[in-house]
C-alpha cells in the first residue's frame, strides 16, 4: 500500500508539472449555468502554484498538495478549497466552501486553454460607462451602480451596492449579450444580460455560488449613485463611547479601554474571514496601519464568524492575518454573523450592524465620530480613490484634535 501511494504521488506530480500554462475552469451549478474563470499554472521552486485571474486581479495560490491520486488546492483566505483528480490532461473534482450551516459543494472541471468565455460574434454595441442598476431584491428607491469598461468583445468592471462591491469582474460582450464572472475563493459570480441599446440593459441574471440567483436591469447614467440610506448604522441616543472586551487570536482579552488605545484615534473594523470585501478592506487597513501607527492611530478588527467554534474561527482569521501582514489586533467576538442579536451582544451602543465590512472611528477621547457601512475596494477605481481620501482626511482631522 505504501509503495502504491508513493507511485501514485510520483505519477501525478510528474504529470502535473507537464501541465503548466493557462487553464479555463468552470463551477457547474445544478441549474445548468457555469461560473467560469481562468488560472495560470506554474512551478515555482519545485512546487505547483496557481495564479487565478479576474481582470486586473491576480491571486496567488501556493498551498497545493498531492494526496495519493488527488490534488488538494487550498485558497489563501476563506474556508475554500478544491479537491481534484487529474486524468486525460484535465482536472475534475469539486470546490468546497465552508458556510454558517453547511459546506457548499460545486462540481468543477477544467480545460488547458486561456478562455473564460468564447465570443461567437463581434460585439454590436459598446456599453462602457456608469450604469444605474436595479436588482430584484432592492428596497423601494434603492439603486446600485455598475462601472463597465469594454474594448471590442472584452468586458470588465464591477457592481457597487450599498454594502460594497462585487470586486473584479471579467468577461465578454458577444453580439447583444454580456457575460461577466469572478472567482476569488469567496465570491463565485456569473452575471448575464441582454444589451437592448448603448443606454439600456435588460433581462439580466446574477448567479452566486451553487444556488442563488436574481434578476437585474440597468440604465446608462453618468451621475448614478448608490443609495446608502437603507444600510446606514447610527449611534443610539445618549451613547457616545463603545465598551467591549473580546479575546485576540492567542486567547488574550483585549478591551477598548486598555492603555494601548488611550489618547489614540481608533478604527474599529467590523469584519469576518468569510467576507471578500473584508479581504480588500483588510489589505487597505493593514497597509495604512503599518505606515501610520507611529502617528497615534490604532485599529481593532472585531470578527463575526460563521461558527462559535473557537478553533475554526481562529484558523480562518489567521489566514487573513498572515496574508495581509496584519499587525493590529484581531478579536474574535464569539458571536456569529447570522446571530440576529449580534449587535446587542457586541456593540449595544449602535443601531443594528446590517452589513460587513463596516467601521467605527473613535477620536482621542474614545468618542464615536464616524460610522461607515460597506467598502469600495480597488476594483471600483475612482470610488476607491475617493474612499481612501475621505478615510485619510477623517483620521488626519481627528489626530489634529478637531
Amino acid at each position: 500500500m505504501k509503495l502504491l501511494t508513493v507511485l501514485l504521488f510520483t505519477v501525478l506530480s510528474t504529470a502535473l508539472q507537464a501541465q503548466q500554462g493557462w487553464w479555463s475552469a468552470k463551477l457547474h451549478r445544478s441549474d445548468g449555468n457555469a461560473i467560469a474563470f481562468t488560472f495560470e499554472w506554474k512551478m515555482e521552486k519545485g512546487k505547483p502554484v496557481w495564479y487565478i485571474h479576474n481582470a486586473a486581479e491576480k491571486i496567488k495560490v501556493d498551498n497545493i498538495t498531492v494526496n495519493g491520486d488527488s490534488l488538494i488546492v487550498q485558497m489563501p483566505v476563506f474556508e475554500s478549497q478544491f479537491r481534484l483528480q487529474y486524468s486525460n490532461k484535465k482536472l475534475t473534482g469539486v470546490w468546497l466552501k465552508g458556510g454558517a450551516v453547511k459546506t457548499q459543494v460545486i462540481p468543477f472541471t477544467t480545460d488547458p486553454v486561456n478562455k473564460r468565455f468564447i465570443a461567437s460574434s463581434t460585439a454590436t454595441k459598446n456599453i462602457s460607462g456608469r450604469w444605474s442598476v436595479t436588482f430584484a431584491t432592492n428596497q423601494p428607491n434603492e439603486l446600485s451602480v455598475a462601472e463597465l469598461k469594454q474594448t471590442g468583445n472584452t468586458l470588465s468592471g464591477t457592481f457597487l451596492n450599498p454594502t460594497g462591491d462585487y470586486r473584479y469582474l471579467e468577461g465578454i460582450v458577444t453580439k447583444d449579450s454580456l457575460f461577466l464572472s469572478c472567482f476569488d475563493g469567496g465570491h463565485a459570480f456569473l452575471i448575464t444580460a441582454k444589451i437592448e441599446s448603448v443606454n439600456k440593459i435588460s433581462g439580466g441574471t446574477f448567479y452566486s455560488g451553487a444556488l442563488y440567483k436574481e434578476a437585474w436591469s440597468g440604465i446608462k447614467d453618468a451621475k448614478a449613485k448608490v443609495t446608502e440610506e437603507t444600510v446606514a448604522m447610527y449611534v443610539k441616543p445618549g451613547e457616545e463611547k463603545l465598551h467591549f472586551t473580546f479575546k485576540d487570536l492567542q486567547g488574550k482579552p483585549v478591551s477598548i479601554n486598555d492603555d494601548k488605545f488611550k489618547n489614540k484615534v481608533v478604527v474599529i473594523q467590523l469584519m469576518g474571514s468569510w467576507c471578500p470585501n473584508c479581504m480588500d478592506e483588510t489589505a487597505f487597513l493593514s497597509d495604512y496601519y503599518n505606515k501610520n501607527k507611529q502617528r497615534g492611530v490604532e485599529i481593532i478588527a472585531l470578527a463575526y464568524e460563521y461558527s462559535t467554534d473557537w478553533e475554526r474561527s481562529v484558523k480562518s482569521l489567521q489566514k487573513f492575518q498572515q496574508r495581509f501582514n496584519v499587525q493590529y489586533s484581531i478579536l474574535n467576538t464569539g458571536v456569529t454573523v447570522t446571530d440576529s442579536l449580534r449587535t446587542e451582544k457586541t456593540l449595544p451602543e449602535l443601531t443594528p450592524i446590517k452589513f460587513f465590512p463596516s467601521s467605527v472611528i473613535l477620536d482621542k477621547q474614545g468618542k464615536i465620530r464616524k460610522l461607515d457601512t460597506g467598502f469600495n475596494g480597488p476594483a471600483t477605481g475612482e470610488h476607491y480613490v475617493i474612499y481612501k481620501k475621505e478615510f485619510e482626511d477623517t483620521i488626519n482631522k481627528l489626530l489634529s484634535g478637531n
